[in-house]
């Protein structure tokens, strides 16, 4: 590696371990170097009031602290969402400090992302927000811009969010799905949630049925331990039972963690650790895996 590739490298590195929800003064609104998506995501935080219906342990939401209960302004988040549209440009966003030393083939803008402190879903104005994005995408007709649902896929049989998800299918649509373990007892141990695994399953195997979905696994180290082969091959059936049930698997995203979780006992894999990992999913299931490490 020479010295720019080492220098853009440690960049990167950067961007991706400082993941702020928050820009300027915006309530909603804020852009991220994602390395999932390869270049900027433009984040819509549904949930400031940090509800969520997991409490995962590697989540980076202090969560010992909440804010009121909420109703979103969406005349607001549409003001902040249409201005973050103008700034995202070479002469707007690219010149901002957070994002002025960005490496050039990381600036550009990959989707608007519905993610943020909590479960998107589960806010009720989740249809609502999902309509505006929609609008604003075809008013400016960023036909190549992405929406995507960032979801731990516990609400997807939910009438109301069905609609939201129709309304993705037609504007460059893309889920991605939350799937970390693969037995019931590991399941419980990672999210620390009443949901079982097996809802979880089924209901990315019935949204997968419907178009295909991209699978987003998080894996790490507990106490000092990687999570044992055992549990390993169970996630690996996991995915194999989605497919057998009709499901399609577009990608599966491997990563570990790359900001300071919830918990003191929980640590990143290696790159090293994930790539071997990456391996055994598309042995046992022939799918395709993208790995990420905590460095992007």
């Amino acid at each position: 590696m020479n010295e720019k590739q080492r220098f853009s490298s440690e960049l990167i590195r950067t961007f991706v371990s400082n993941h702020p929800r928050t820009f300027e003064d915006n309530c909603y609104v804020y852009p991220v170097i994602s390395r999932r998506a390869g270049g900027v995501s433009i984040g819509v935080n549904l949930n400031p009031d940090k509800s969520c219906n997991f409490s995962c342990v590697y989540c980076q939401v202090d969560r010992s602290t909440r804010p009121p209960r909420q109703e979103i302004s969406l005349l607001r988040l549409r003001e902040e969402l249409d201005e973050m549209l103008n700034y995202v440009t070479p002469e707007g966003l690219f010149t901002h400090p957070s994002f002025s030393h960005l490496p050039p083939q990381r600036r550009h803008v990959h989707d608007i992302a519905f993610s943020g402190d909590g479960e998107p879903t589960a806010c009720p104005q989740f249809v609502d927000a999902v309509k505006l994005a929609a609008e604003l995408r075809r008013e400016r007709s960023l036909w190549m811009l992405k929406l995507v649902l960032i979801t731990n896929a516990s609400l997807l049989d939910r009438a109301q969010v069905e609609e939201g998800l129709a309304i993705l299918d037609a504007n460059n649509g893309e889920i991605w799905a939350k799937l970390d373990a693969g037995t019931e007892d590991y399941f419980a141990r990672i999210a620390r949630t009443p949901i079982k695994l097996q809802k979880i399953v089924d209901n990315i195997c019935q949204t997968a049925r419907k178009r295909p979905v991209v699978i987003q696994s998080l894996f790490m180290k507990i106490n000092g331990q990687a999570p044992p082969p055992e549990e390993l091959e169970a996630y690996c059936e996991r995915l194999n039972d989605i497919r057998a049930n009709g499901g399609t698997v577009k990608l599966v995203q491997v990563y570990t963690i790359a900001r300071p979780p919830a918990e003191y006992f929980v640590a990143p894999l290696s790159r090293a650790e994930l790539i071997s990992l990456g391996e055994l999913i598309r042995t046992r299931t022939g799918l395709p895996v993208a790995v990420f490490g905590p460095e992007g």
